[in-house]
């Protein structure tokens, strides 16, 4: 299951004709695993991975971070289910070191952003802090390189 796992988190688009070839299993051996680890929602979504920069879309995101105090007997879940409702947050961790959470959020533009921490985040009930940074170009993501897609020519040296 691992090896179809680490197939499909590289290319989600593999059919499953592909897989059983690749895993060497008959294709409904493959589509019950696919099935099985949606429902175990192990496999919890699809998802495209968008240069919006080439798309020229205008699109803004942040990283940021937010500082807040457990609540008794719940810890952190409470407030991080109260900040995951939002729908300006793609991504949110609890963390070790500055903050407790990091989140990833996006906008139309800064001013959207500002105004979802300031109107929104800052007042959630157990956030006592945040600190954000824009993301100004993003080179890099699910480790797709947006500089380097079709770029065979310079080749990473590897050592024994």
């Amino acid at each position: 299951m691992d090896e179809l796992l680490k197939l499909l988190k590289d290319n989600a688009r593999y059919e499953v004709k592909d897989l059983a070839l690749l895993l060497n299993k008959e294709e409904s051996e493959v589509e019950d695993q696919i099935r099985k680890l949606e429902e175990e929602k192990i496999i919890a979504g699809y998802h495209t991975i968008i240069n919006w920069e080439k798309a020229d879309v205008e699109i803004c995101k942040a990283i940021i971070f937010v500082n807040c105090v457990p609540e008794r007997e719940r810890g952190y879940d409470r407030i991080a289910e109260r900040i995951a409702r939002f729908p300006e947050v793609e991504a949110l961790s609890l963390i070790s070191g500055k903050a407790e959470f990091i989140l990833i959020v996006h906008g139309k533009n800064m001013h959207e952003i500002s105004n979802f921490v300031a109107h929104k985040l800052a007042p959630t009930e157990g956030v006592n802090g945040t600190e954000t940074m824009f993301i100004l170009k993003q080179y890099k993501s699910n480790n797709i390189d947006f500089e380097n897609l079709n770029d065979n020519t310079e080749r990473q040296l590897i050592t024994p």
